[in-house]
């Protein structure tokens, strides 16, 4: 006899210790805020289940991606070219990302400014955070399916009897289990 509750409880398990290991490999792991941040809920009952899982503030931002507001302003030096996360549900409109604390971020990562032959130039982490926004703001934030993967992988791996007894589909489940984002 099939155990829901076991089963769920088994899935979310999956899902959540996969997401927080991708997040580490895809060193999106900075402070331990995302990777803390990541929680989930199951619960079975008689006739149906309930199942969410909480990313956090940002969390469906760095799994989906963020389409950029307008990929033509970066600067023609710039390595990187064009639309990060063209199919993102998420776009940057009017509202820039914080260059205040992609400062923070690029100081304690020690980066620097470099010029075209990779010479260190003059500039503060101040500078480098509004590049660095303006360049996040343009082209977007490029999807890392952190969550989506091993959410897509524990799906397929619930038992037939699960699915067919719920009527399952994993679009549908996906869709209903994360939480979105405040906007």
């Amino acid at each position: 006899m099939l155990n829901v509750q076991e089963e769920l409880d088994k899935f979310k398990k999956y899902v959540i210790q996969q997401s927080k290991s991708n997040l580490s490999k895809l060193k999106k792991n900075d402070r331990k805020g995302l990777y803390n941040t990541i929680k989930g809920e199951a619960k079975a009952m008689p006739n149906s289940f309930y199942l969410a899982f909480d990313l956090g503030e940002y969390g469906a931002y760095v799994d989906k991606g963020v389409k950029g507001s307008d990929p033509s302003q970066v600067s023609p030096n710039a390595k990187l070219k064009g639309q990060q996360a063209p199919n993102s549900p998420y776009s940057f409109k009017n509202k820039k990302p914080p260059s205040d604390l992609i400062a923070k971020w690029a100081q304690r990562k020690g980066l620097r400014l470099r010029n075209k032959k990779g010479q260190y130039v003059k500039g503060s982490f101040k500078a480098i955070g509004f590049i660095t926004a303006k360049n996040i703001w343009a082209r977007g934030i490029k999807p890392s399916l952190f969550f989506t993967k091993p959410f897509e992988k524990a799906y397929k791996n619930l038992p037939d009897q699960l699915v067919a007894k719920y009527g399952l589909d994993a679009l549908e489940l996906f869709k209903y289990t994360i939480q979105q984002p405040k906007k």
